[in-house]
């Protein structure tokens, strides 16, 4: 029996660092499993994730699972990936891949890879959306960084919401968190948003969550999750 086609959905970048770090993870997913790995995007970049679902043959049982490369639900998995899959009873959606402590434990790793010390100011830095279920996704994240990190923990928002990174970073200055104030990037590869949280003011940013093993765990949970 033919494994469903994972088709790994991103969002979408315009700088060809992000976009080559993508492929990357769906070369090192379609590696490390075996599977037929497609790639698809929401936003800027194609092909998009509607001509993806509709190019796989219909089949009996799951031909497809969408697995959104991206940390947080709203509009583009709750909307975009939910529409291009609801006319095809044989293709899923998974959901987005946080919160999930796998995450976080990137994230301490790339701060301790900085040699930011533990009791520092931390801003958690997402892409940011106007809708509250991506909000609250981050919120979430945030709240499992507090469990493992000894100083404060802010979250900041590179576009879509307040409070922005750079006025997270002021805020910590002005708050009486003295000391180093670190940006943690929650995002998933380079881009235009990477470049907004290393203008921000921080005395530490780090680099984003890919390449990492750990996020091919999560994909391929997040496939088997549906598949089984």
């Amino acid at each position: 029996m033919t494994s469903p086609i994972l088709i790994g959905c991103a969002h979408g970048t315009r700088g060809e660092e992000g976009q080559a770090t993508i492929r990357a993870l769906l070369d090192d997913v379609r590696a490390s499993t075996g599977l037929d790995v497609r790639e698809a995007y929401v936003d800027v970049q194609d092909p998009r994730i509607d001509e993806v679902v509709k190019a796989i043959p219909e089949g009996q049982g799951i031909s497809a699972v969408v697995v959104p490369l991206l940390l947080a639900g709203g509009y583009h998995v709750y909307v975009d990936i939910a529409q291009a899959v609801e006319h095809r009873a044989d293709v899923v959606a998974a959901p987005a891949l946080g919160p999930d402590s796998r995450l976080i434990d990137i994230v301490v790793q790339r701060l301790d890879e900085q040699g930011v010390e533990r009791d520092a100011t931390v801003v958690l830095a997402a892409a940011g959306s106007s809708d509250p279920r991506s909000q609250a996704d981050t919120d979430a994240a945030a709240e499992m960084l507090r469990e493992r990190w000894d100083g404060p923990v802010r979250v900041g928002f590179a576009a879509g919401t307040k409070p922005s990174v750079a006025d997270a970073v002021e805020q910590a200055r002005t708050n009486g968190e003295e000391g180093v104030v670190a940006v943690a990037s929650y995002l998933l590869a380079p881009g235009f948003f990477q470049s907004k949280l290393e203008q921000a003011g921080a005395d530490f940013v780090t680099p984003p969550l890919a390449p990492h093993p750990a996020l091919l765990e999560i994909v391929a949970d997040h496939f088997n999750d549906l598949i089984s």
